[in-house]
């Protein structure tokens, strides 16, 4: 047995009991498959030093992936509000920064860290993290850099809810392009993955207002 594997193994359990504790901040009671891991990190480049975000690590099933990716190369933060699994993923990953903080509060806290622009954010955060003010696609998008991508999965039986068709509206806004991946049906429960590149408006154009006037012109 590998040690991923065997991370994997024992993070079913941690992460059942997590979401026993707390169901509204925990987005499954399974980890993440590896075969939607892969998916989730496409956006990863093979080359240079790119900077990735990943908010909501859980147990680390894309912690995994994007550190095999990346290989030694660039900087990788991770956002995880729950101290639990937080102190886990810096133990077993001592070359990742973590952080056990709200993503809603990213962009001060990349800031704090000197971390930006950056080039990836991998999402395994639930529907309940999006509905803060403002909207964290916008926050995402206000930390990305202009030819950056941001990966968020999706259960096949909540895609459709509420949350799920104002998550896709926010991202079209706020992204040039949104593309949704096949069903990974070797994942429990089967996902999809939403790729959204190109952030529409970047950090210097929402700090001198022109946001705002982007937002007005799309909507003429």
């Amino acid at each position: 047995m590998t040690t991923d594997q065997a991370r994997r193994g024992g993070g079913s359990g941690r992460f059942l009991w997590e979401f026993v504790r707390s169901p509204m901040r925990t987005a499954s009671v399974l980890p993440s498959s590896p075969w939607l891991a892969a998916r989730m990190v496409v956006g990863v480049p093979e080359r240079g030093e790119p900077v990735v975000v990943e908010l909501g690590a859980g147990t680390g099933a894309f912690t995994s992936a994007i550190q095999r990716r990346l290989g030694g190369r660039g900087r990788h933060v991770v956002v995880e509000l729950n101290d639990r699994f937080a102190a886990e993923i810096a133990r077993a990953y001592p070359s990742v920064e973590v952080v056990c903080e709200d993503a809603a509060r990213l962009p001060g806290l990349l800031s704090g860290l000197g971390v930006g622009p950056v080039d990836v954010v991998v999402s395994g955060l639930p529907w309940v993290a999006y509905a803060g003010q403002p909207p964290l696609v916008e926050s995402v998008a206000r930390v990305l850099s202009p030819a950056g991508v941001y990966t968020q999965f999706a259960y096949n039986w909540t895609r459709w809810a509420a949350p799920a068709r104002r998550l896709i509206g926010g991202l079209r806004t706020e992204f040039e392009e949104v593309v949704t991946s096949m069903t990974v049906w070797r994942n429990l429960p089967p996902a999809v993955v939403y790729v959204a590149r190109r952030p529409r408006r970047t950090a210097g154009e929402r700090a001198a207002g022109g946001g705002e006037q982007a937002r007005v012109s799309r909507r003429g």
